[in-house]
């Protein structure tokens, strides 16, 4: 039986949006529950799929990759699942390529990638994205910032 999120079901999603490493004591607090209601709430909403998983939230500075580039990508033919599924799988397969989202409009694809510096970008960009299949064109932009 599924039913619909309340405002306190909001209020659990926001919080571990905010830090998924809260203890259901602390995060009980938070939202003005005691433990085991907010414990089974925190249950429902994960088999419910509301929450999919826990992740850490790494400094890609401190680990070295803190060149950050938009790649707008334009394919030759999107006609079909077979070019746009070639182009999803291949993607995959290049390490540096943070996220790929599909994207209605004048282009098809938005790739962000995370490089060591824009020397290593240019490697990637000529060695990796630039052979995926189906490619007609691509467009960079190098982040200056992430403000959110």
């Amino acid at each position: 039986m599924s039913r619909e999120i309340d405002a306190t079901d909001k209020k659990i999603l926001q919080e571990l949006e905010s830090n998924g490493r809260l203890s259901i004591v602390e995060l009980a607090q938070r939202v003005n529950l005691t433990n085991t209601p907010c414990s089974e709430r925190v249950k429902r909403l994960e088999r419910s799929g509301h929450i999919t998983g826990y992740r850490a939230t790494l400094d890609m500075e401190k680990l070295g990759l803190g060149h950050l580039t938009l790649v707008q990508v334009s394919l030759s033919a999107t006609g079909g699942d077979n070019s746009l599924d070639a182009f999803n799988k291949a993607v995959r397969e290049i390490p540096e390529v943070e996220s790929c989202l599909l994207t209605a409009g004048s282009f098809d694809y938005m790739l962000t990638v995370r490089t060591r510096d824009m020397r290593h970008f240019r490697d990637v960009l000529g060695d990796k994205i630039n052979l995926l299949p189906g490619i007609m064109q691509t467009h960079s932009f190098a982040v200056m910032e992430v403000v959110k």
